[in-house]
């Protein structure tokens, strides 16, 4: 799973809607958060949008590509959390969905 965050409902769901149509996650989940974080040595408090991307390894670079290449952030948080266990069809339909999208695979 990777994990990044944005400014506002609409740049989730443009980033959500891109990396599904590339093929990069079978799923993107968001939710409202509000951040508290240090930002060039001042505090910021942010409303912002995290999203939860269901991946692969397998994509994790092309899809790090794609979320720099369209995030309005400089410094985007990308992180991949890696899923040690879930139930085996529910990984499988990631893997299934993300097939297409994964230049790694052959």
């Amino acid at each position: 799973m990777v994990i990044t965050t944005v400014p506002n409902r609409e740049a989730a769901e443009n980033l959500a809607e891109s990396i599904l149509n590339d093929r990069l996650a079978a799923c993107v989940q968001m939710a409202d958060i509000r951040s508290f974080f240090i930002w060039e040595g001042k505090l910021q408090k942010e409303g912002e949008v995290a999203l939860y991307i269901k991946t692969t390894k397998a994509c994790y670079r092309d899809l790090e590509a794609h979320i720099q290449e369209c995030h309005p952030y400089d410094v985007p948080e990308i992180i991949m959390l890696p899923i040690t266990a879930g139930l085996p069809a529910y990984l499988g339909w990631i893997d299934a969905a993300t097939a297409l999208g994964n230049s790694s695979k052959s």
